[in-house]
């Protein structure tokens, strides 16, 4: 009769650990999925060949983590430049860094900024139609150029766009 008594004591405590497990488990993967993704801007340089590689969709396939293309300069048998936002879980941000590397492509933290230059700028406004973010704009009261840096991608579109060269990165 004791014996009986442990072995439902013992069946009632792995029952509940088991239960606790799983409950702490959920909780972690809870807590996981409602994290915010990470964002990360880089920029990778590849080999000439390496160029026609899928980065974009091996990053979204075996890692999970999002590609927004922000500027792209590649073609066949030649050293391709792509600027990436990537988003997705840090470890998994981490780890598709990790893959990129290892197939020999450069990878490396765009920290660039636009500069314009106000001596240069003529305020003609060709830059605010072509910026994607609205962080080019002209004043309604001036008809000046505003420059919103906080909304700036650094897309670069606006470099080739402007007649006087008075815009620039250091990316």
């Amino acid at each position: 009769m004791v014996d009986d008594r442990r072995k439902k004591i013992n069946f009632i405590f792995k029952l509940l650990n088991q239960l606790w497990s799983h409950r702490t488990l959920n909780t972690l993967q809870q807590k996981k999925a409602s994290a915010k993704p990470v964002k990360k801007r880089v920029t990778l340089t590849f080999p000439k060949r390496a160029v026609q590689m899928p980065v974009t969709y091996v990053l979204a396939k075996e890692f999970n983590v999002a590609a927004n293309i922000i500027r792209a300069q590649v073609a066949p048998n030649q050293i391709g430049k792509l600027v990436l936002e990537l988003s997705g879980d840090i470890d998994q941000l981490d780890a598709a860094i990790e893959w990129m590397r290892s197939r020999h492509v450069n990878v490396s933290h765009s920290l660039g900024e636009i500069a314009i230059d106000p001596d240069v700028c003529v305020h003609c406004g060709l830059c605010t139609g072509v910026c994607p973010t609205e962080a080019l704009s002209l004043s309604p009261e001036t008809y000046k150029l505003t420059f919103t840096r906080s909304r700036c991608i650094v897309c670069e579109q606006c470099i080739p766009t402007c007649p006087v060269q008075a815009i620039s990165t250091n990316l």
